[in-house]
């Protein structure tokens, strides 16, 4: 064993210690015996030896991509019948060529990778039949939608294979791009990786009038960012690239679709980004130093655009960005870019001109009250931990038990902190079923001003303290817990039931 791999599990043991020590401090938090320790030793030694990062902040880097794929676009899912907005769903198995030639075993959303994209509107009223064509247990989660907790699709709502439920709820919430995907208790990160996700689009009277690119696939381009492990068959070999820290890839996907580029005329061009990935962050740029607006943020528009010339999402946010093609200087490799300079989609600007409507200055009357900000803190959310010894608040995640409860439209203040470990701690992405949420604060000081829009997930990195002002518009029970898959499969989730 290399002097490396010594110093990082002693660090883990002192992290075991600390993170037990820290149990102890709290009634009812459950332990561990010395055998079941052990056992989470060997097999957090065990992975961080045979792949992923050896420490929270050292990842692999993406493979530029080559640019000589054409960016696939999710097809638009059609209604079941004109009389109502019902539409059917389906959790299948498939073939994909993602490789030339080769056929890779994939899951998919009514096909064999990924999923359609549904557009709903403010106000209708949904009619889904969710049907389950694999051959394991799932659930169908709609991420970031205002639903009650019998229709959320958490680890509760188990479909099992070859069954079906119909799941009713009606939009009461403004235009966002939202998504959906698996929750099974243990078992999200690996469907996830294998290809279950798909896109939402709300749609209101106010994004219908704002003049904003909307031609869906030509100027309006949903882009979801996974990054890959293929194994020397070019397979999706879960189990061999999983890491309990979070599965990360050294090839990235968008779309399902690998090396890819995207054309584009000389126009406003409306890119709605959604990290998808199991773990990995992003930190979107363009190659040439230029600057885009960001007009949305996971759960609606912002008040005004913010220019920006970089954005970082964690796994499952969102964001609305447009790049005014017609300003760049398209004569040399145009690309958005990750922070470490890897290539992520190349651009091809056509000579065509396009739609050249200025953005609107006013986009949204989100506010945060005065009264909201001054409400006391009622819950206290700490994130803890690494690999298999995550937690929240000193305990792993048990179907059977409430860990708060919250009255039906009442404003709360959480506060999340981030305790840092032993090795320095890592962002943990914190998502909250079933409603939006508003930022209060960042370690007492006010969000940024691209982060001051609704969000149902939020980075909260090492040692930080965040406040969020939420209120639960449908009684039920909840979940909230880390958006690093691998973190949620091994138990750094809570519930909350709304009364």
């Amino acid at each position: 064993m290399g002097i490396k791999m010594k110093i990082t599990l002693l660090a883990i043991s002192i992290l075991v210690i600390s993170g037990c020590s820290n149990a102890n401090s709290q009634p009812n938090h459950p332990m561990m015996d010395n055998e079941e320790m052990d056992d989470s030793m060997r097999n957090m030694g065990g992975n961080m030896m045979g792949n992923g990062h050896m420490s929270h902040n050292e990842v692999v880097s993406l493979n530029d991509s080559t640019g000589e794929n054409e960016l696939k676009i999710p097809s638009m899912l059609e209604r079941d019948n004109e009389e109502e907005v019902a539409y059917t769903v389906r959790a299948q198995i498939g073939k994909t060529e993602i490789f030339d030639g080769i056929e890779t075993n994939t899951y998919g959303y009514n096909g064999t990778f990924l999923g359609p994209m549904l557009r709903l509107d403010k106000g209708d009223t949904v009619k889904i039949k969710a049907i389950n064509e694999l051959d394991e247990n799932t659930t169908f989660h709609w991420h970031g939608l205002e639903v009650a907790a019998d229709a959320d699709g958490g680890p509760h709502d188990v479909i099992k294979p070859g069954e079906e439920k119909i799941i009713e709820f009606k939009v009461e919430q403004e235009a966002a791009t939202l998504w959906f995907h698996p929750h099974p208790e243990g078992k999200t990160s690996e469907q996830v990786y294998n290809g279950l996700a798909g896109l939402i689009y709300i749609e209101d009277d106010n994004s219908k009038s704002l003049g904003l690119p909307t031609d869906y696939g030509k100027n309006d381009i949903p882009l979801i960012f996974q990054d890959k492990t293929f194994d020397d068959k070019k397979q999706l070999n879960y189990r061999a690239a999983m890491n309990d820290d979070g599965t990360i890839g050294d090839t990235l996907l968008i779309n399902g679709t690998l090396n890819p580029k995207l054309t584009v005329n000389k126009e406003k061009v409306r890119l709605r980004l959604l990290n998808g990935s199991n773990a990995r962050n992003f930190t979107f740029k363009l190659n040439t130093g230029n600057s885009f607006v960001q007009i949305a943020t996971d759960g609606g528009f912002l008040n005004a655009p913010v220019t920006l010339n970089e954005i970082t999402l964690t796994p499952s946010e969102r964001a609305e960005i447009v790049v005014d093609f017609a300003e760049l200087n398209t004569a040399n490799d145009l690309a958005l870019i990750n922070e470490d300079g890897s290539i992520l989609l190349p651009f091809d600007v056509s000579g065509q001109n396009g739609e050249t409507e200025e953005i609107q200055k006013e986009l949204n009357d989100f506010a945060l009250t005065s009264e909201e900000k001054s409400l006391p803190v009622t819950k206290e959310i700490e994130l803890f931990g690494m690999m298999e010894m995550v937690t929240i608040n000193g305990k792993k995640f048990d179907p059977e038990r409430i860990d708060f409860t919250q009255e039906q439209g009442v404003t709360e203040v959480w506060e999340i902190y981030n305790k840092k470990d032993m090795m320095g701690g890592m962002i943990h992405p914190f998502h909250i079923h079933g409603t939006q949420f508003k930022i209060i604060s960042r370690d007492g000081e006010e969000p940024a001003e691209n982060e001051q829009g609704w969000k149902d997930s939020i980075a909260v990195h090492p040692g930080e303290r965040v406040k969020i002002a939420i209120q639960f518009n449908h009684k039920g029970v909840y979940m909230f817990h880390c958006h690093i898959l691998e973190h949620e499969d091994n138990g750094m989730m809570g519930q909350i039931e709304v009364k």
